[in-house]
């Protein structure tokens, strides 16, 4: 665990010039490498939306991603995998606050990573 709240600060640090902004689907957007991703929590469901840097949908196909979020004051993992065109999808284990303090990171094809904080 004190590793996982130690990779979320960092994280944290590291983007602390990226913007964030409300999105289309009710959840918040930040910056992630060259990418926007949406993080919309709602119940134990998180959904992570991907778009370009003109806000136009990313096929998510051949990506993999984590979303590591802090629920109830405890960092929890949440793997996520593509749902749909541009969505990503994964399960908490409890129910997930609507604007979770957290980071996702993405496995693009071909190798590279990107990653996204929301505070």
């Amino acid at each position: 665990m004190r590793i996982v709240t130690l990779a979320i600060a960092f994280v944290c640090a590291g983007m602390a010039h990226a913007h964030e902004a409300d999105g289309p689907n009710g959840g918040r957007i930040v910056d992630a490498g060259n990418l926007h991703v949406e993080l919309v929590a709602k119940g134990r469901s998180v959904n992570v939306f991907v778009t370009d840097a003109n806000d136009k949908p990313v096929a998510v196909e051949g990506y993999k991603g984590t979303a590591v979020l802090v629920i109830a004051g405890k960092p929890q993992r949440i793997p996520l995998a593509p749902a749909a065109a541009n969505r990503l999808t994964g399960e908490a284990s409890v129910d997930v606050p609507a604007a979770p303090k957290g980071a996702v990171q993405l496995q693009l094809p071909g190798g590279a990573s990107v990653q996204g904080s929301f505070r």
